[in-house]
């Protein structure tokens, strides 16, 4: 089984600057290292899923610029269909500003541009794929009344969606009750559940909560720490990987982009979950964003990850 997935979410032109450690506020740090990629949540995970093996199409907004006509020629050069890339003839393509330190972590600044154009009457002529889509896949850097829109024709459709809620914002119960499956990380599981998630019980306190609020499974992602699967009734834990992160910037859209491709090929959802940890762990220990995706070959070549049952 291995049907399509809909990816639907940003195109960002990802301006990096790697130097020694993040500035304080009124710092001017010199002797960093520059350099300009293609990214978003949304192109990043369409990416991530394309290199995994996935059926990827992806529907986005960029400015009538040259960076939006670049991001597109690296789309198809990565096998995904871009018939349902849109073109604002007003905005600007969107930029972020990305500053990296010698241990991996990372700050950013978006100015999403086109991104916020993306509105669901771009989306009409698009409900067909809904239906042949074994799962639709959205995150937070394109308007909530789009994502809202997203959600009720996945339902329609019988599609698996998975909100990747990034970045971090509240969302209404409405929507979190046509949910497949949650993605968020500890900060954005503190803020749909109240709890501040520090550590494993905390994570699991979180989850319960936003399971009470409608959505049918929730992943928690922690980072180092693998990530929590909380899905009917059951705790399970999959740790990551041990490697040296080198860039953790697209580590999360690289998690969801797996998650996707495993979910779309039949994978139950524990089983999909330690594929996206191995595929994330993967791309911390490389620079960038779209660079960043391992390849299926690789991931099913990586150190297995053993999960625990909580």
């Amino acid at each position: 089984m291995n049907s399509s997935i809909v990816v639907i979410g940003s195109s960002n032109t990802d301006m990096v600057i790697k130097a020694d450690h993040l500035p304080a506020a009124g710092e001017t740090i010199l002797g960093g290292t520059f350099f300009m990629n293609h990214g978003g949540k949304g192109a990043n995970q369409a990416v991530a899923a394309a290199r995994l093996g996935g059926n990827v199409i992806f529907i986005a907004k960029t400015g009538n610029d040259f960076l939006g006509q670049q991001a597109t020629k690296i789309f198809e050069k990565e096998n995904i269909n871009t018939s349902h890339i849109l073109t604002d003839p007003a905005l600007p393509s969107g930029v972020a500003l990305i500053t990296v330190d010698k241990n991996g972590e990372n700050n950013i600044v978006v100015a999403p541009g086109a991104n916020d154009s993306l509105l669901p009457n771009d989306l009409i002529e698009a409900r067909a794929l809904f239906k042949n889509a074994s799962v639709v896949l959205v995150q937070l850097e394109i308007p909530l009344v789009t994502v809202e829109f997203i959600a009720g024709q996945s339902t329609q459709a019988g599609a698996k969606m998975i909100l990747n809620p990034a970045p971090a914002r509240g969302l209404p119960d409405s929507l979190l009750r046509q949910l497949f499956v949650i993605t968020p990380n500890e900060k954005e599981a503190g803020m749909l559940s109240g709890v501040e998630v520090v550590d494993l019980a905390t994570a699991k306190e979180a989850a319960q909560k936003i399971i009470e609020r409608g959505v049918q499974n929730v992943i928690i992602t922690l980072g180092a720490n693998g990530a929590l699967v909380f899905s009917n009734g059951n705790f399970t834990h999959v740790p990551a990987s041990e490697v040296t992160a080198i860039d953790t910037t697209a580590a999360g859209d690289v998690f969801n982009g797996a998650l996707a491709v495993a979910l779309s090929q039949g994978y139950d959802l524990v089983s999909a979950t330690e594929f996206a940890c191995k595929a994330a762990a993967i791309s911390v220990t490389r620079l960038g964003a779209l660079q960043s995706a391992p390849t299926h070959e690789e991931v099913k070549s990586f150190v297995n990850v053993a999960h625990s049952v909580l």
